[in-house]
Formats: structure tokens, C-alpha cells, sequence
């Protein structure tokens, strides 16, 4: 079972996520965690973050895992604490915004997603990645606690950059996420669809 959570920067996507998947016992899978990989390994040999073509090469070559801890994993190197420095922070939306590396790491998301029960969260995970798992849903929240959460987090980039287009995708206010959270680990399914909405591509 494949559950996507999507949803605009500082929405808490990340945090509803990991709990979910530890409640569920599934596994948790941060996509963010992904693009930050690469762009610390493109500084560490040296690939300019311009050259899409070549940074798509280097994901392609060096995909990014996961352990059964959380920890993530790129060229043979535990990341898990270098990735969440502000050095990463500044520079991750320059590569992830290339078309060519988000279809690599696309590729890698669904065989990542396929290996078995998980919850993932992050850009297109819904919409793009897995566009027919009926158990996806929007995570949103208003622009300034947006913001208050980015801050906290040390984050400082713009979130109107980071917001899309998520038709499609069922959205679910931060209020809701609890109801909606001892439903699906009841087994609910079916009520939290009537509720809310099933997501159709």
C-alpha cells in the first residue's frame, strides 16, 4: 500500500507523514531528502547546480536509499546529518527545479514506493509519481503559519516559489488531519473517501 501525502512548503506535510507511517507501522519516505542528496553530492564532485543534463547523469548513476532507521544514503555515504545543513538548504531548490532530475528521481520514487507499504511525502507525489493510489491527500495550511514553520525549521526561501497546482489531490486542512488519522488506522477507508473526497487524476 502506497499512502502520498503532497502539500506546499511549511504546510507540515513531513511531520504527518512520519507519524502516519510509524502508526501504521509503514515505511516513511522523504523525497525532499532525495533532491538534498544530490546536491550535496554535485558540491562534493564538483557539478555545476546549472547543468541539468549532467546533474540528471549523477542522480541516475548514484540513487538515493533509505535504511529501515530512516537514514539517508547516496554514494556509499551516510547523509543523513550533512543534507540538513543551511549551506543544503540554499542551494537544494536549484536542483530540484530541473525537469531532467526530477524525472530520475521520479523513477527512483516509485521503485522506492514499490518495495512495499510506505508513506511518502513531498512535490508531485500524488499527482505525478503515484497518480493511482486512491490513499493520497493535500496537506495545506494558511500562508503565515507557512511561514512560521519554514522559519522555525531555518528555512528561508520564498513559498510562493515552492507552491503548485495540485488539482486532483484531496486537500486537507491541518485541523482535519487528526479525525482523519484515527480513521485510516481503524481501518476507515471507505469513510474517510465519503468525507473528503477520493483522489482522481
Amino acid at each position: 500500500m502506497i499512502v502520498a501525502i503532497d502539500g506546499p512548503a511549511g504546510a507540515g506535510k513531513s511531520t504527518v507523514a512520519r507519524h502516519l507511517a510509524e502508526r501504521l507501522g509503514f515505511r516513511y519516505l522523504d523525497t525532499g531528502a532525495m533532491y538534498r542528496a544530490l546536491t550535496w553530492l554535485a558540491r562534493r564532485r564538483g557539478v555545476a547546480l546549472d547543468l541539468a543534463d549532467d546533474l540528471a547523469e549523477l542522480a541516475a548513476a548514484n540513487p538515493v536509499g533509505f535504511d529501515e532507521a530512516g537514514r539517508v544514503f547516496i554514494d556509499g555515504c551516510d547523509v543523513t546529518s550533512s543534507i540538513r545543513k543551511p549551506d543544503i538548504d540554499k542551494l537544494v531548490p536549484v536542483v530540484a527545479r530541473h525537469h531532467q532530475v526530477r524525472e530520475v528521481m521520479r523513477e527512483r520514487q516509485r521503485a522506492l514506493g514499490n518495495e512495499g507499504n510506505v508513506v511518502i511525502e513531498g512535490r508531485d507525489i500524488g499527482s505525478v509519481v503515484f497518480p493511482d493510489t486512491p490513499y493520497k491527500f493535500y496537506i495545506d495550511a494558511s500562508p503565515d503559519v507557512r511561514l512560521q514553520r519554514r522559519a522555525a525549521q531555518g528555512e528561508r526561501d520564498e513559498i510562493t516559489i515552492r507552491d503548485r497546482d495540485a488539482m486532483g489531490q484531496v486537500r486537507v486542512p491541518m485541523a482535519a488531519l487528526s479525525a482523519i488519522m484515527e480513521k485510516l488506522m481503524a481501518g476507515e477507508w471507505p469513510e474517510v473517501y465519503r468525507e473528503h473526497g477520493v483522489a482522481k487524476n
